[in-house]
């Protein structure tokens, strides 16, 4: 059975308000679906429940994306349905890595091999409804993580993941960008 569960929370709505008065008057809407979260492949905390990691982690996710949108023209909405997420790394307990004896805790190792991914479907449609772009299963990911983190703050929470989606969404919409110009 495909089951959809829509997230939403308290502090996104007031993040989404926070971003509605501070915003530029040119924004798209933005719709995301994050489909069964409890099946994707990596969103595993280090040192909080699986269920607050998750929500947080797709809350900011979800924020970066609105973020980016706010440079597509206000009549236009873009649709996301997410259907897995793979975070960069690989969490380890820490005894496994050298990190402890042992006392439950876990760190998240980032090596080049466990890159960020994401998979998705999205449509981007106009104030008549007509789509103007739009993509099925679309798997992304950043091979090149580590090497292009010049551009990225690593200190920034969810920096591969979020460098990779302002790298789609460039390519992806840089013609619809500059015709809000």
């Amino acid at each position: 059975m495909n089951k959809l569960r829509t997230f939403s929370c308290l502090s996104c709505a007031t993040a989404v308000g926070l971003l509605t008065v501070f915003a530029p008057t040119q924004a798209a809407e933005v719709k995301i679906t994050w489909e069964e979260p409890e099946s994707y492949s990596d969103v595993r905390p280090t040192n909080e429940s699986r269920k607050r990691f998750r929500e947080r982690t797709l809350q900011e996710l979800e924020e970066h994306i609105v973020d980016l949108a706010s440079d597509l023209p206000e009549s236009q909405v873009l649709s996301m349905t997410v259907t897995n997420l793979d975070l960069a790394g690989q969490v380890w307990p820490s005894q496994f890595v050298g990190f402890g004896n042992g006392a439950g805790s876990d760190v998240r190792i980032i090596k080049r091999v466990d890159i960020p991914r994401m998979t998705f479907s999205y449509s981007l449609a106009n104030a008549d409804g007509q789509v103007i772009l739009s993509g099925e299963d679309v798997k992304l990911k950043d091979m090149d993580f580590m090497e292009s983190n010049i551009r990225r703050n690593r200190t920034e929470s969810l920096s591969y993941e979020k460098a990779m989606l302002n790298d789609w969404f460039s390519d992806t919409f840089s013609t619809q960008v500059a015709a809000n110009d």
